[in-house]
């Protein structure tokens, strides 16, 4: 499987790694600042943008994919960004294989299953819209409106809306994949430690991580140190790319000393 990727600036690499339902285009605002100071990869993780399509979204196997374009690439040994389920992407490889990780930063996400089906409206109104041929962007979010209330998601998800070749559209993102294996994606299984420098950014209005998660962080990223981004929700790397950019940036440049 070859992945889709973007690489910008120079210096020591960084992976950035988007979430459910995005694209590497997702975390263009985080890359750009980051660039200044190294050389940014960003990837479509499988499933979504313009990487292949697969059966399986379970952790190990986006992990593995993300591992097969790191050899590709010739890089042996990186430094790791990862949003949400990217987030747990990048855990998933700092787990299974440690040497390949030189330091991680997840962004809102913990290392453990979420009960809680947050994502049920937005498969509702992908699945509506995709009932007969999308003609327009106007069309699909009417669709979409019908069952996602926050014109913020739905102008998220629309980013990933393309044009194909007969004139109609379609997402480029796997929707019976991603669906059918949703328990894949909100759950996990701990199969280690990551004993390298960790940065779990939380954003300060949002619930994806809290004090009930502490143990379980604790027990897998011993070397583990929090940030609260203060006014942000789970997408704090787009409300605030500067302020995430740089506490990142000084998380690195510290622990590389």
């Amino acid at each position: 499987m070859f992945l889709n990727f973007k690489i910008q600036g120079e210096g020591e690499p960084l992976l950035l790694i988007h979430g459910l339902f995005g694209s590497l285009d997702n975390l263009g605002g985080l890359a750009r600042v980051l660039a200044e100071h190294y050389k940014v990869y960003q990837i479509d993780l499988p499933n979504h943008g313009l990487s292949p399509r697969s059966l399986n979204v379970d952790y190990a196997s986006q992990a593995d994919a993300v591992l097969a374009f790191l050899d590709q690439q010739d890089l042996n040994c990186i430094s790791v960004v990862g949003h949400s389920m990217g987030g747990k992407v990048a855990m998933m490889m700092a787990t299974r294989y440690p040497e390949r990780i030189k330091q991680l930063v997840v962004m809102d996400i913990a290392p453990v299953r979420y009960q809680v089906r947050r994502h049920d409206n937005v498969f509702s109104g992908l699945n509506a819209s995709m009932q007969q041929p999308i003609n327009s962007r106007k069309d699909a979010e009417a669709k979409l409106a019908d069952h996602i209330v926050d014109p913020g998601v739905r102008q998220f998800l629309l980013k990933s809306l393309a044009r194909q070749e007969d004139g109609t559209f379609d997402w480029r993102f796997n929707v019976d994949a991603l669906e059918a294996n949703y328990e894949d994606i909100t759950g996990w299984t701990n199969v280690g430690q990551y004993p390298g420098n960790t940065l779990f950014l939380k954003g300060g209005e949002s619930d994806y991580i809290s004090a009930e998660h502490r143990d379980e962080i604790e027990a897998q990223f011993p070397n583990a140190k929090a940030h609260v981004v203060a006014n942000t929700g789970h997408w704090l790397h787009a409300e605030k790319p500067e302020t995430v950019a740089r506490v990142i940036t000084r998380f690195l440049t510290k622990s590389e000393r």
